[in-house]
């Protein structure tokens, strides 16, 4: 009797924990992958220390932003409601209070804050400015126009930079505005896809009746442009070299390939969610894959 007793408590307890990793987001957790970027390029992340400390930022970004998550669907549980998917989620469907979400955020804040701090201080100063940066977008910037895409962008730059801090080693300018200029492009992209993908999010998401679709256009073909020369001057760089960091210089083509071919499934209303066009394409996948690879190979055993 006494079980049977304990099991809706069993069963509430399971609802509510489903309910905290529905509210985290873990489909966005890849975007931690950022943290090990500057330690790749610069050819440190086979060395177990870097790994290590790259690791530890990913997880402490990681916690910062399920923080961030959960106040933004406090924030937009009305809007969520009017939604079509939207409504699903646990605050606006009332799967879980506000009261308990905003709980959840100052934990999972103050865990990341406890764990960045191991590495540093300038890898925790970056830590504050990215949370900072992203409470701002969600209580207010992301209702103006450019200035939302700008915020976004940023969070990529700043975790970008947190890795490098994180592992010692140097940025280079060229690293920063391909972060930069390659998160302009994949925003520009979003927002180009949300824009006509149903009025449904245009409800939700005021911002998005601000953008007219040849600024989108115009956003995107910017973003190309300065992803590609950015990476291009840091790749031509190695010309010259020994064979394996010409490699380098070769990677380039297959990540031009991949950028326009993400331009291309853009401009046919794809686009929406950038991770899963990387898989269904193939044209897209393969090129990612060479360019993955030549990158490796130069830098790994020049």
């Amino acid at each position: 009797m006494t079980s049977l007793q304990q099991r809706p408590d069993v069963v509430l307890r399971t609802s509510r924990a489903r309910s905290l990793l529905t509210l985290s987001r873990p489909q966005q957790w890849h975007k931690a992958i950022m943290l090990y970027a500057a330690p790749a390029a610069a050819g440190v992340i086979d060395q177990p220390n870097a790994l290590l400390r790259a690791t530890i930022a990913a997880i402490a970004f990681t916690l910062l932003s399920v923080a961030i998550y959960a106040l933004n669907d406090v924030r937009d549980a009305p809007d969520d409601r009017r939604h079509p998917t939207k409504q699903h989620r646990p605050i606006a469907s009332g799967a879980l209070s506000p009261r308990a979400a905003i709980a959840w955020a100052a934990i999972t804040s103050a865990a990341g804050l406890v764990v960045i701090a191991q590495l540093g201080p300038a890898t925790s100063g970056l830590a504050v400015a990215y949370l900072v940066t992203q409470l701002l977008y969600v209580y207010g910037l992301k209702h103006i126009a450019v200035v939302d895409v700008i915020a976004v962008a940023l969070g990529f730059v700043l975790r970008a930079a947190a890795g490098a801090t994180a592992t010692g080693v140097p940025v280079s300018n060229w690293f920063l505005l391909v972060s930069l200029f390659g998160a302009l492009f994949l925003v520009a992209g979003k927002r180009r896809a949300e824009r006509g993908a149903s009025t449904a999010d245009a409800r939700t998401r005021p911002v998005l009746a601000a953008y007219t679709a040849a600024w989108l256009d115009q956003l995107t073909t910017v973003a190309l442009l300065g992803t590609c020369l950015s990476y291009g001057l840091w790749a031509f760089q190695y010309l010259g070299d020994d064979v394996y960091r010409q490699l380098l210089t070769v990677s380039f083509l297959p990540f031009l390939t991949a950028l326009l071919r993400y331009g291309f499934l853009v401009s046919t209303g794809r686009g929406e969610l950038p991770e899963h066009e990387l898989f269904r394409d193939r044209v897209l996948l393969v090129a990612g894959l060479s360019w993955a690879a030549l990158l490796g190979v130069g830098l790994y055993l020049a």
